[in-house]
Parts: structure tokens; sequence; C-alpha cells
């Protein structure tokens, strides 16, 4: 078994006060290693994915226990020949700065509070651990160029009311990881204007192709990148499975 087919994970372990794994890419095969995996190492929580293509081991996930928490969906945007819009705004988008971080983390726990991923979801985890695995993951962005390598946030009168996350998977390849818009900028085109910046900065990297992700029942987000040329890419089902 690949040493990365499951590992340990420290930051949720440490969230929830609960020994917790993760398996990214869950098989049909690699499953009962994985659970030996687990209870060698006294695994409480065990979070695993799956493509949504894969029904054997969809249905080998659900005979030993696991239960759906939710389905990612991700979208890819060819941008060889893009071209970068332009767009009017009431907000000012620019490049995170260090005087940012405690905004941005605030707009993170205030936009995902209550959200409908896989923490969310399992009734066992506490709904503000929850919440502050995002609020940490937007600070991780903003600190740590591995997690994320470019940062775009949207202010209005001196007030950050959002932010746009970039990771860069490989030279040809770029990923929307994390955005948030706080609920007072809603319904007025800044998550859209977000992925226009977005664009235009991967074009400027000399990206070729971009990829973003959202929760399935999330339309909004997915009828905004379908009409800036996304197109559905993949998906995958999120899984958990308690030891007790």
């Amino acid at each position: 078994m690949n040493a990365e087919t499951v590992i340990l994970s420290d930051l949720d372990t440490n969230r929830f006060g609960v020994v917790v794994a993760r398996a990214g890419q869950a098989s049909q095969e690699t499953l009962p290693e994985v659970l030996e995996y687990c209870g060698e190492n006294r695994v409480e929580l065990l979070i695993a994915r799956c493509s949504t293509n894969d029904v054997k081991t969809t249905h080998a996930l659900e005979r030993n226990g696991f239960l759906l928490m939710d389905t990612l969906v991700y979208l890819r945007k060819d941008i060889r020949d893009y071209t970068p819009q332009e767009y009017v705004s009431e907000f000012n988008i620019r490049t995170f700065r260090p005087g940012d971080l405690q905004q941005v983390v605030e707009v993170a726990r205030d936009s995902f509070s209550g959200y409908k991923g896989h923490y969310h979801v399992d009734e066992r985890l506490n709904s503000q651990a929850a919440t502050e695995v995002y609020a940490s993951w937007a600070e991780r962005c903003c600190l740590d160029p591995s997690v994320a390598a470019r940062v775009l946030v949207a202010e209005k009168d001196n007030n950050l009311v959002g932010f746009r996350a970039i990771r860069n998977n490989s030279a040809q390849q770029a990923e929307f990881i994390l955005a948030a818009v706080a609920p007072e900028a809603r319904s007025k085109g800044l998550y859209r204007n977000f992925v226009i910046e977005g664009l235009r900065w991967c074009k400027e990297m000399d990206t070729q192709e971009v990829l973003i992700s959202t929760l399935l029942v999330n339309t909004p987000v997915q009828k905004a990148c379908q009409r800036l040329g996304f197109t559905a890419h993949s998906s995958f089902y999120t899984f958990h499975k308690w030891f007790d």
C-alpha cells in the first residue's frame, strides 16, 4: 500500500479531539489495508474520498459502515486562449497584504458557519470546531506559499468582504482552493469577479488550465463558473467512518 493511501491527520486530530485519518483516494482494493492501518493506529474517525464513478468502492465503503457526508464537483477551464474579461464592481479586488490577515480569517469564520461540507454535516463533530477548519485554512493560505501561491481580497470602505486563494498544482495547472464572501456582500457579483481576477493572474503566470471545486449542492457557484467557461471535470464522494 502506498504510504499516502491513508495518513493520520494531525490538524483534524488536534481540532476535534479524536484520532483522525484521511484516505484521499480510497479504492475497493486498498480498503482492507486502510482499515487495518486504522486499527493499528487507534483511529477513531476515518475520512475517505472516492470518485463518484467508482461504484464498486462506493458499495464497499457502505458495506463497511461508512456514511456519505458530501459530494465535491470539480470544474475545469483551459485558459491557453483565454482573454481576461473586464467588469465593473463596487468592490476593490487586490492582492492580500499582511495587515489583512485577521479580517480574512473573520470573513472565513462568518462565511463557513453552518456550511454543508463533510465536517459540518457529521453530527458527531462540534460545529464550531468545523467552522474553525475553514478559518484555519484561510490563515494558512495567507501565510504559507505551499498552501496558496496567491490570495486576492475584496474591500469596500477599507473593510474586507471576501477573499480568493489560488494554489499552483504544477507549472501548467492552478486550482482555486478556497474563497469566501461576507454575507453583506453576496448577490453582487463578487464571487464571479474573484474568478475573473484569479484567471487574470493565472494567465499572467502562463498557466494552461484552472480547476475549481465546490459542493454539489452549491449551484450558484457552479452556475457562475459555467458562465465563465468552466465545464464539469470530475466529482468525488466524501465518507466518514467512526470506529466505535
